[in-house]
């Protein structure tokens, strides 16, 4: 089935907004390389417009009644589903992972915003315990407008996240989603207008990063920033916002840690992590990515994990039967080859992969590497492509020092059959998410988020909301 790219455009104060000489950003179809689209991008007179829309969104908005908040939010999951085949199509397109991924990232958001939509009608205060006569109150109000930079890595996923819980809060939000893949972006905020989301509610930008979010931050009008990327990136934007103490919440780089112990089923091990490991092309924040695995099991579970990655099939993610679809742009290839190449020379040994594939687009065969010395690049830097790292480990306490040796906390995971280390050990972890014999690390009634160098705060789950929200105390005489 041929999909056609949508044409592209900003949306500013309701007003789809394109042409007028602006510069153009090019989209490419990481499958083949070749130009599908061409994003206008913000001037400043267009983030001013943006900026003074936002502030009357929010007087509106924060005023809208629970029930007005969560019709929008349950009609954009309806909305969502009914139109899944087209938007996935759409993230593929633009950013290369398989439909099936993409399909699931639509319901992800259908399960955050039907979430959200419940999450309104309980947000509550609380009266405090004083002498007759008098009354304390304590309440909770929108915080302000929110000004929310998304990457490309999960087109749907990561829009819906900035979105949602702003607008349960009664906030209003300038969304500047990734240049890369624009389109998937606009067909989640469409939803939202489309069910009754006023456009000075919501707007999306996009633009030269550094441009967008200083003048972003540099206003007074926006009273909180919330960034998913990386940590080099997420400390710049930090200062910006420090400025003027506005709040954040801060979604940053992890290096994932899988500690695997030698009383597990080595099959039933590799059967869950290998399929994760390289989901999204090992293009994810919680990527397992540091297989840290005790000597009774180790050479078995190299092995079968290569084995498991020559087999995987790599393709178009449009193409039926494919397991994983390219990079996400020209970059990341070049990244994997400069890493891999460091790691082997550093004593590395080269399972499998390590190469491209083809001559067009931005494919990379599933790579495994054994025996890594911690010096390599690879080991302290996150790779964020398809490229697992296994080495060798005698003792728990062994395991636990390598999974905290980095300043990142994102996510960990956890692979015994041993019931007291199953008690004992996520208190020894520094991580702000555990996985424990499963490769699931979310859910919408879940907190997201990291500790150490990852970043700090929550999207997603009540807490996600509280993020969005500011307490205010009322003393009565």
């Amino acid at each position: 089935m041929a999909q056609t790219y949508p044409a592209l455009h900003m949306m500013i104060d309701g007003e789809r907004v394109a042409g007028g000489g602006r510069r153009t950003f090019a989209v490419r179809n990481p499958a083949t390389g070749a130009t599908i689209g061409e994003l206008p991008l913000a001037e400043v007179a267009d983030l001013d417009r943006a900026l003074e829309a936002a502030a009357r969104g929010f007087a509106r908005w924060r005023t809208a009644s629970a029930a007005e908040r969560a019709a929008v939010l349950e009609g954009a999951a309806r909305l969502l589903e009914e139109r899944k085949e087209d938007i996935a199509r759409i993230a593929t397109l633009e950013q290369g992972k398989t439909l099936a991924e993409t399909r699931i990232e639509v319901m992800m958001n259908v399960g955050l915003f039907r979430f959200y939509a419940g999450e309104v009608h309980r947000l509550y205060g609380r009266v405090l315990v004083r002498p007759a006569g008098q009354r304390a109150t304590v309440t909770h109000e929108p915080v302000g407008p929110v000004a929310a930079f998304a990457p490309w890595n999960f087109p749907l996923g990561n829009p819906g996240r900035k979105l949602a819980a702003p607008i349960a809060a009664g906030c209003s939000v300038i969304l500047k989603a990734a240049e890369e893949t624009p389109a998937s972006a606009l067909a989640v905020l469409q939803c939202l207008y489309d069910a009754g989301l006023p456009g000075d509610v919501a707007q999306a930008v996009f633009g030269e990063p550094a441009q967008v979010s200083s003048h972003l931050l540099a206003s007074p009008i926006i009273r909180k920033l919330s960034f998913t990327g990386s940590t080099e990136v997420g400390k710049a934007l930090m200062k910006l916002a420090a400025e003027d103490l506005k709040r954040t919440t801060m979604e940053l780089g992890g290096h994932g840690p899988v500690l695997v112990f030698d009383d597990v089923d080595v099959d039933t091990v590799l059967d869950a992590v290998v399929p994760h490991k390289f989901r999204n092309a090992g293009q994810v924040c919680v990527a397992p990515t540091r297989f840290i695995v005790q000597d009774g099991v180790y050479d078995r579970f190299v092995r079968g994990f290569a084995e498991r990655a020559k087999a995987i099939r790599v393709g178009d993610g449009l193409e039926a039967g494919v397991q994983m679809g390219p990079m996400a742009n020209a970059r990341r290839p070049e990244a994997m080859e400069r890493l891999i190449a460091d790691a082997v020379a550093a004593g590395g040994t080269l399972e499998c992969g390590g190469t491209r594939i083809g001559n067009q687009g931005f494919f990379f065969a599933p790579t495994v590497l054994s025996g890594v010395p911690l010096s390599a690049e690879i080991m302290n830097e996150e790779p964020f492509g398809p490229v697992a790292l296994i080495n060798r480990y005698a003792t728990e306490d062994d395991m636990v020092a390598e999974a905290n040796r980095l300043p990142y906390g994102l996510a960990a995971y956890c692979w015994t059959r041993d019931a007291r280390r199953q008690k004992t050990l996520p208190a020894r972890l520094e991580t702000g998410m555990l996985a424990l014999n499963t490769t699931t690390i979310g859910g919408a009634d879940a907190p997201f988020g990291g500790v150490k160098w990852s970043g700090h705060g929550h999207e997603d789950g009540p807490e996600g909301l509280a993020a969005c929200l500011v307490t205010k105390t009322v003393h009565e005489g």
